[in-house]
């Protein structure tokens, strides 16, 4: 029997997390199947898929002190300084070198706090396919805390040798899955219900 301690730091294998699905443990919509010998399931986590809208910041946004609340949050300072894109099969977005965009995942997650039974939170990864080309999908906030729900935002940037195209629909991440020890507590600056790319972000939380 594997000790509880230890069991808490175990990610879920692919059939487990078809389980979790099927049980309403934790919810992935959008999903293209849930067979987990096939697409999108790895052996221990799942694919995700890059959304049509992109956020393109413009090219003087203005400094940021991040030590200072920003009047309005980051999704408003986001809104005001940046283009939004439609991406579609025949228009995809060239992403140049060094360049910064935000998008976010065709899937909506929703990691739930039960009051009973276990809670799950999770991390978005890259993929290998793609971070050896340069491209990097998550920047460095990787965790999806218990109790977020609505689609993953991505923070992506171009650090390879040529300028990449992004597609939507294209597998842009995988998403592990991990047990939550104990009985989490709602904290104040939980994002909950986020639905576009921008979404409530502001200086705390993911």
């Amino acid at each position: 029997m594997v000790a509880c301690e230890e069991r808490s730091r175990m990610i879920l294998c692919n059939s487990e997390i078809v389980d979790c699905l099927k049980r309403g443990a934790f919810k992935i919509d959008g999903l293209p199947s849930l067979d987990p010998s096939k697409l999108p399931f790895n052996t221990s986590a799942v694919d995700l898929r890059l959304s049509k809208e992109l956020v393109v910041p413009k090219d003087v946004m203005g400094p940021l002190d991040l030590t200072k609340k920003i009047r309005g949050g980051i999704a408003a300072h986001w809104k005001q300084n940046s283009i939004q894109h439609t991406l579609t099969e025949e228009r995809p977005y060239t992403l140049k070198k060094d360049q910064f965009v935000l998008g976010n995942t065709i899937e909506m997650v929703d990691f739930p706090m039960h009051d009973d039974g276990t809670c799950y939170a999770a991390r978005v990864e890259g993929k290998s396919s793609l971070a050896r080309c340069g491209l990097l999908v998550h920047f460095t906030a990787p965790t999806i805390h218990t109790g977020f729900n609505g689609s993953i935002t991505l923070e992506i940037i171009n650090l390879g040798p040529s300028e990449i195209l992004l597609k939507p629909g294209m597998s842009i991440c995988q998403l592990i899955i991990e047990e939550v020890k104990g009985k989490p507590v709602l904290a104040p600056n939980q994002f909950r219900g986020q639905t576009d790319v921008v979404g409530n972000l502001d200086l705390e939380g993911r």
